[in-house]
């Protein structure tokens, strides 16, 4: 242990002034540290085990000569007890700046999801839908909250006014906040235990279930029977809208695959689509037959130099919005959706052909469900689906009279 100096008082002390360290006595190792520039603040220099130790104990005369003393008298307690307090405020420190890192906000914490997840997702748009959703619904109720505080009662709060009146953007908010909390709880930012927005076995318990509370609103679909004096007027239109929505018809496909076709897609030779994967909702490469009707347009059609898309928007050369398709349908006052032709094919798959049911489903590319249609999927069953596709643009071709009797097609 260092000799202790000679006590200093107060007025000997506030006369120090030769850059240095002063000790002032009273408590061993306690100086006055005066840099050359004039700064004066306190140390406490101490052995802790086999270490030297210089404790700053804050600035003269902020900290007096007296509360100097019984700063440094406090610290070799904490020795003489066991406890090094160099490394104990280190520690205090290492615990506040945890602390800190805890304290994000569930906005903080959606956005910095967003950002993590964007890589996956297939374009901007969808991004752009959770902020907005969350921005709307959540944000006003939680946003402000730290995530690790985000409990069910908040949740609950935020879905409770939208559940019953708009039920499936509610749904949707309830996965992107359990989806969010989740990333939270992996991230160290919430403690482990059940997702207060998660459904089974929580929600489920205090809202009513999504398929009881509101009607499955499907795409508006063309009746069969007007096929064909629609398909006369789209092909007397003379539009690059036009020619895709007939495409789209022809080959049952949806409205953005039809849009986003390219040439490099197309084989005349052995009149095949083949649409890949990252552009297909299943994300899996959908093969489609094209009949000879669906040839005949695509030679139809001018291919402009450097421009890979079938149908681009003729002043940008960029795809052609959606807007595009719906606002050519409503223009023939019709309340049907270019997606709701998809379901006319489907109804006239299964109503008036003999068809399998697993044949018309792998055309419209819907997921595979049992091992029956996963077979169709592994063999593909090209040419069956063509002779349905060429039936289909047959079909399609002759107007009919209102109450005409359609007759079934025999074919499958």
């Amino acid at each position: 242990m260092p000799r202790t100096a000679k006590e200093l008082g107060a007025l000997a002390v506030s006369r120090l002034s030769a850059p240095g360290r002063h000790t002032v006595g009273k408590v061993a190792g306690l100086a006055l540290q005066i840099t050359p520039s004039g700064a004066r603040s306190w140390v406490l220099r101490i052995t802790i085990g086999e270490r030297r130790r210089e404790i700053g104990l804050g600035a003269y005369p902020g900290v007096s000569l007296k509360e100097a003393q019984e700063k440094a008298q406090a610290a070799r307690d904490e020795v003489v007890a066991g406890t090094d307090p160099v490394m104990a405020r280190r520690e205090a420190a290492s615990r506040l700046r945890a602390e800190q890192a805890l304290e994000v906000t569930f906005e903080e914490a959606a956005k910095r999801f967003i950002k993590a997840k964007a890589p996956e997702w297939r374009n901007a748009k969808h991004a752009a839908q959770w902020t907005n959703t969350l921005t709307t619904y959540a944000y006003p109720t939680i946003g402000k909250l730290l995530v690790r505080h985000v409990d069910r009662s908040h949740v609950v709060e935020v879905l409770e006014p939208i559940w019953t009146t708009k039920t499936e953007t509610a749904s949707r908010v309830r996965g992107r906040v359990e989806a969010i909390l989740d990333w939270a709880r992996v991230n160290g930012l919430r403690e482990n235990g059940i997702n207060p927005a998660a459904w089974r076995g929580n929600l489920e318990k205090l809202l009513s279930k999504p398929k009881k509370t509101t009607r499955v609103r499907h795409h508006p679909a063309l009746p069969i029977e007007q096929m064909g004096d629609f398909m006369t007027k789209l092909r007397a239109m003379d539009s690059i809208s036009a020619r895709c929505l007939e495409f789209a018809i022809l080959t049952a496909a949806r409205s953005g695959e039809a849009r986003g076709a390219t040439w490099t897609e197309i084989d005349l030779k052995k009149a095949i689509w083949a649409v890949p994967g990252p552009r297909m909702k299943m994300q899996r490469e959908h093969r489609v037959p094209l009949s000879p009707a669906a040839v005949k347009l695509l030679k139809s059609i001018e291919r402009k130099e450097d421009v890979n898309l079938i149908f681009p928007n003729q002043r940008s050369g960029s795809m052609l919005s959606d807007m595009a398709l719906l606002e050519l349908m409503r223009g023939q006052k019709l309340e049907a959706t270019p997606h709701g032709f998809r379901s006319t094919f489907r109804d006239w798959a299964g109503e008036y052909t003999n068809y399998p049911r697993e044949l018309a489903e792998v055309a419209l590319a819907h997921l595979k469900g049992d091992a029956t249609e996963a077979a169709y999927w592994r063999s593909d069953v090209l040419e069956k689906r063509r002779r349905m596709m060429i039936d289909w643009a047959v079909f399609i071709a002759k107007p009919r009279k209102a109450g005409a009797v359609i007759p079934i097609n025999k074919h499958g």
